[in-house]
């Protein structure tokens, strides 16, 4: 009977023993994310830190990663191998992030880092005021950014604005949107904003970031009011109406009527916020009514069409 129990408690001490070598038969697995610590600037350490690991790993490995301002396109850094990595001048301008790997007898995992912000020079200059956005953030609205306030005094200045997500966080960089101002569009709208500003001087470069905007919110159609202006007598001015106004991916199609009661050919000018000057110009023949469309790229805040014939004119303002 004894040797029996003692079979039987050998066995169950073999199956525990297996079973727990399964449960621990699995390579890292992470947890939270690792991080970067230090300033990023040309010169400075940076340092890794692991972030936090299941299944017991016994060893770390590390690739830094020089990526564009924004944290995207990354690749690695031949010398950045090390839990901690000195930015060069190569680095200036660009973000930085970390890929750690971790091992353990049953395989490796490896977690990405979020970006640095982007790395400035050694000996670029200092802000005292951080750029600021002013403006409307509305779609069709007009976003500026202030240069703030530096020393020593900037010799020129860069900017690239960004789409970050509703906290203001994982901003993006918008392509083409390099200028001091900025049209707001469709893409934005549920989505904050915020200016990259890059200081420049003969010593090297410094970068800081705007606050970011208020979510951008949808525009939409208010009150339409018409001018009539008349230089002749005997002809009336052709009348302007406002049909629709309707947004299909990145174009907006506005969509108005004009009718005169004359046979002459009626010029029809369109102007919007966005664009100083004249962004359509249309032609028809008289007598009939006619329902011309606009197409924009982005969505203004409001239009003002003016139609004009034998020195009559009316003009509609759409906002």
């Amino acid at each position: 009977m004894k040797s029996r129990f003692a079979l039987l408690a050998a066995v169950v001490a073999v199956a525990t023993g297996i079973l727990a070598a399964v449960a621990s038969a699995a390579p890292p697995s992470n947890t939270a994310s690792p991080t970067i610590s230090g300033t990023a600037k040309a010169g400075s350490t940076l340092t890794a830190n692991d972030g936090a690991w299941a299944n017991s790993p016994t060893s770390f490995t590390y690739q830094w990663q020089r990526c564009a301002s924004d944290g995207r396109a990354c690749g690695d850094i031949t010398a950045g191998t090390s839990k901690t990595y000195v930015p060069t001048t190569g680095d200036v301008g660009h973000a930085l992030r970390v890929v750690v790997t971790a091992v353990n007898a049953d395989g490796k995992t490896s977690a990405v880092s979020g970006p640095t912000d982007p790395v400035d020079s050694a000996n670029g200059p200092s802000v005292t005021v951080k750029p600021a956005l002013s403006g409307s953030a509305v779609l069709g609205g007009t976003l500026r950014v202030s240069n703030g306030s530096w020393s020593p005094t900037p010799t020129s200045y860069g900017r690239q604005w960004q789409r970050c997500d509703e906290n203001g966080a994982s901003c993006l960089n918008i392509d083409g949107a390099t200028g001091q101002t900025y049209g707001v569009r469709l893409a934005d709208v549920n989505h904050r904003l915020r200016a990259l500003v890059t200081a420049r001087t003969s010593s090297g470069q410094t970068t800081v970031a705007s606050a970011a905007s208020s979510i951008v919110a949808p525009a939409s159609v208010g009150t339409t009011t018409t001018v009539v202006t008349t230089t002749m007598t005997g002809n009336k001015a052709p009348s302007l109406a406002f049909l629709s106004l309707r947004v299909r991916g990145a174009k907006t199609y506005v969509r108005f009527r004009v009718c005169d009661d004359s046979t002459g050919r009626i010029t029809i000018i369109a102007r919007d916020n966005i664009y100083d000057g004249t962004t359509g110009l249309l032609e028809t023949g008289g007598g009939l009514h006619k329902d011309p469309v606009i197409v924009d790229d982005q969505v203004p805040a409001f239009y003002q069409l003016h139609a004009h014939q034998a020195g009559q004119g009316s003009v509609l303002e759409i906002g």
